[in-house]
């Protein structure tokens, strides 16, 4: 995978999922996902279409090259493993989004596939599905306490 920064792989992150209905995105669809104004979107952009991310037209929109789209596909799917993770463990759902945007830069592949198989093994197994609901059960209503064992 290239090495971009994590400004980089938020804005292909934001145009895979604003490009998601039209098959491409105006820089006010990013600007939207983004949270920002569109005259700050036009830079990166720009940045972007130079290295071969995606391709820019300035009245035509932003389209995902292959390396782009595969790229946004990998941060996309680490967002929402880590999204998943923390609203299993009721992170609210707006703390949970913009905790997994940080988070998903900065784990290794490895914590993110371990997080994928345990949220795996919670969906797939009822004695899992049981202890994670009954942990859920304890966050909501505030009784009860889970310590972690001291070592």
């Amino acid at each position: 995978m290239h090495s971009l920064s994590r400004k980089a792989e938020d804005y292909l992150e934001a145009i895979l999922n604003a490009s998601s209905e039209k098959g491409y995105a105006r820089t006010r669809d990013i600007a939207r996902e983004l949270c920002i104004q569109p005259p700050t979107v036009v830079e990166m952009v720009q940045k972007l279409d130079r290295m071969g991310m995606i391709t820019y037209r300035k009245y035509d929109g932003v389209t995902l090259t292959p390396e782009g789209r595969k790229i946004a596909e990998v941060i996309r799917d680490r967002h929402e493993t880590l999204r998943t993770f923390l609203e299993i463990v009721q992170v609210p759902h707006a703390i949970a989004e913009k905790d997994a945007c940080m988070m998903e830069h900065e784990l290794h592949p490895e914590t993110i596939e371990q997080l994928r198989r345990f949220i795996a093994f919670c969906t797939d197994n009822s004695q899992a599905a049981s202890a994670i609901r009954h942990f859920q059960t304890l966050v909501k209503t505030g009784t009860g306490t889970a310590r972690i064992p001291a070592q």
